[in-house]
């Protein structure tokens, strides 16, 4: 690909490839929250998750298990009523996924890459996490999706979200 002086024409490239790919609008801020759409936005370009929603015991339970297959521009957002630590693992969990951990303001904390199918060990998110997205396994690199990156879901309070609805 070069010897790495063309990297913001790089990185150009794959957000306009992001935005087409993902179907995100030109100016996704300004389309509509819905449960079932995450947006996040960084320094890397923008991109644009459907969601299922975990939001209760059983769901967050059960989340991606079984599955054997996820669509690329899907994912699982899990949602917690107040913030925590969180941990999770990926028993009976058949595909490679990415963790993003989020905290109450819609702010990436940590990302845990391609998390092993089947491994019990647990993976630790972090403290005072409300949101966790999990998507295809290697996905969060390919889009460039780093710590710090803002996420817009109506579940984050509008008077305290970075990227509010």
């Amino acid at each position: 690909m070069g010897n790495g002086s063309d990297k913001s024409g790089w990185r150009g490239r794959l957000a306009a490839l992001v935005l087409s790919f993902f179907g995100a609008a030109p100016l996704a801020a300004q389309e509509a929250c819905r449960d079932q759409t995450v947006h996040l936005r960084g320094e890397w370009g923008l991109a644009r998750f459907n969601v299922e929603i975990a939001d209760d015991f059983e769901e967050r339970r059960v989340g991606l298990m079984n599955r054997p297959s996820l669509p690329v521009s899907s994912g699982m957002l899990f949602i917690y009523e107040y913030p925590q630590a969180l941990s999770f693992w990926m028993r009976n969990t058949l595909i490679p996924l990415d963790m993003i951990f989020i905290d109450a303001r819609g702010v990436v904390q940590h990302i845990h890459h391609e998390a092993v199918p089947l491994d019990e060990t647990g993976i630790f998110g972090g403290t005072d996490l409300t949101t966790v997205l999990e998507i295809n396994g290697g996905l969060a690199r390919q889009l460039g999706i780093t710590e710090g990156s803002e996420v817009r879901h109506p579940s984050f309070d509008p008077s305290d979200a970075v990227w509010p609805c």
